[in-house]
C-alpha cells in the first residue's frame, strides 16, 4: 500500500473510499519494479524488456575464467554481444572455480569484480554458503532439473559432460581407453590433469572418476587419490596442467578432461595435423555440470542477470550442443521442438543414465580431496 493510501485508509479505510467511487487503494497496491541489483527474476524487474534496456544502460559484464574454447563461450560472448550490444570483459580466463570464488569474496563490490561466475556445482554450493550469490530464478527455472539446482536460486547447472581422456595418437603408441590403461608400462610423464583438482572443478572431477574406476565410490573417493599417487609413483603422471596450449604443443600427450573439451581439441587440432583421440572410460564414467550464478555485488547487475537468462536460452543452450558440451535444459527442449537434433546427434554414446553424488558425498569428498592431494602426489602437481 503506497503512502498515499495508507493516510487515507487511516481516516476512512480503503472500504469506504470505494463506496465513494475511488480506487486509489486498487491501483497502487502493485509493487513498485525492484531496481537491478534486488531483482530475483525478470518479471520482477518489470519483464524482460525492462531487464534489456537495463543491461544495455550498464553497458558492460564482467565475467572471468570463460576461454573462449571451453563449451563454446566464443560464439556465446560473441552472440550476446551482438545480439544486446553490451561488451563482455573475461579477465583471468584460465584460472579454476576456487579462483572464481576468491574473487567474489576478496573484491566483493569493487568495480573490477566479476558480474557472474562458471563454476563446478561444489564450488557453487560453497560460495552459496559463505553468502556470495544473489537469488534470481531465470525464466526457464522451473525447466531445470531438481538435482541440477539451488532451492533458492542462487545458482544452477547449464551445461555439462562426462569425464574423458584425450591422446595426441602421433605421440603416444597406444591411447587409453580405460583408467587401468596409464597404469601399464608406456606412458612415463605422460598423463596430465586440467589443473589442480583442489581449485579446479574439472581436476576433481578426474579424481572423482579414477576412484569409480578403482573400487571407489560416490562415497568413497580415497581410491581415486590412490590412483594418482601410483602413477606419480612411477613417474606416468605429468605435473602439468593442461590446456589447449600444452595440448597442442604436445607438453601434455594425454589429457584427462570433459568430453566436450577433449572433442573440441579433437576438431581444433585436426586441420593441424594433429590426431587428437578421445575415449570416455567405461571403468570410470562420472557426469557432471558446471553452474552459473550472479555475484551479489555486482557491479553490473542487470547484465548479469540479462547474460544469465541467455545461457539458459534455446540459442545459448544450442551453442553449448554444437560443441559437444550437454544442456542441462536438453530433455525439455527435446520435448518442446528447440533442440537442435543435428547437433545433438554428435554427441558420443555414453551408456546408462548419468549418476550424480548426493550435496553430503559432494562434501566428503571434496574434504577428502583437499587434504590428501599434495601428499598423494608427493608434491609433484606444480
Amino acid at each position: 500500500m503506497t503512502t498515499a493510501c495508507a493516510r487515507a485508509a487511516a481516516v476512512f479505510g480503503c472500504l469506504a473510499l470505494v463506496a465513494l467511487g475511488l480506487s486509489a487503494c486498487e491501483s497502487t497496491t502493485a509493487a513498485r519494479p525492484a531496481k537491478p541489483s534486488a531483482a530475483t527474476s525478470a518479471e520482477n524487474m518489470g519483464g524482460m524488456p525492462a531487464l534489456i534496456s537495463a543491461a544495455k544502460r550498464e553497458g558492460t559484464l564482467t565475467a572471468i575464467a570463460l576461454p573462449r574454447d571451453w563449451a563454446n563461450y566464443g560464439a556465446l560472448i560473441s552472440g550476446f554481444e551482438k545480439k544486446y550490444g553490451i561488451k563482455v570483459t573475461v579477465v583471468n580466463p584460465l584460472s579454476h572455480s576456487e579462483d572464481e570464488i576468491d574473487a567474489l569474496r576478496k573484491r566483493g563490490n569493487r568495480p573490477t569484480a566479476p558480474d557472474v561466475v562458471d563454476v563446478g556445482d561444489t564450488f557453487a554450493r560453497n560460495a552459496a554458503a559463505q553468502h556470495l550469490l544473489a537469488p534470481y530464478k531465470v525464466a526457464a527455472y522451473d525447466s531445470i532439473p531438481r538435482n541440477q539446482k539451488d532451492a533458492k536460486a542462487r545458482w544452477y547447472n547449464n551445461y555439462g559432460g562426462y569425464i574423458s581422456i584425450g591422446c595426441n595418437a602421433d605421440r603416444i603408441k597406444h591411447c587409453p581407453a580405460t583408467f587401468a590403461d596409464p597404469l601399464k608400462p608406456g606412458y612415463q610423464g605422460k598423463v596430465a590433469l586440467a589443473g589442480d583438482p583442489t581449485r579446479s572443478a574439472t581436476a576433481f572431477a578426474g579424481v572423482y572418476a579414477a576412484a569409480l574406476a578403482n573400487n571407489g565410490s560416490f562415497g568413497n573417493v580415497q581410491p581415486g587419490l590412490d590412483y594418482f599417487a601410483e602413477l606419480a609413483k612411477t613417474g606416468h603422471f605429468n605435473p602439468v596442467h593442461s590446456n589447449s596450449a600444452t595440448v597442442e604443443n604436445g607438453r601434455t600427450p594425454i589429457s584427462v578432461n570433459w568430453d566436450y573439451i577433449n572433442l573440441h581439441y579433437a576438431d581444433r587440432l585436426r586441420g593441424k595435423g594433429v590426431n587428437w583421440q578421445v575415449a570416455i572410460p567405461f571403468d570410470g564414467t562420472f557426469a557432471q555440470y558446471f553452474a552459473q550464478a550472479v555475484n551479489k555485488h555486482a557491479p553490473h547487475p542487470a547484465a548479469a542477470r540479462l547474460w544469465e537468462e541467455y545461457l539458459f536460452s534455446p540459442e545459448g543452450q544450442n551453442l553449448r550442443l554444437r560443441d559437444y558440451a550437454r544442456p542441462v535444459l536438453m530433455d525439455a527442449m527435446r520435448r518442446n521442438g528447440t533442440l537442435d537434433k543435428a547437433a545433438a546427434a554428435r554427441l558420443p554414446t555414453v551408456e546408462g543414465t548419468p549418476r550424480f553424488p548426493t550435496d553430503a558425498q559432494l562434501e566428503k569428498a571434496r574434504e577428502t580431496v583437499d587434504q590428501g592431494w599434495a601428499a598423494a602426489v608427493s608434491g609433484q602437481n606444480g
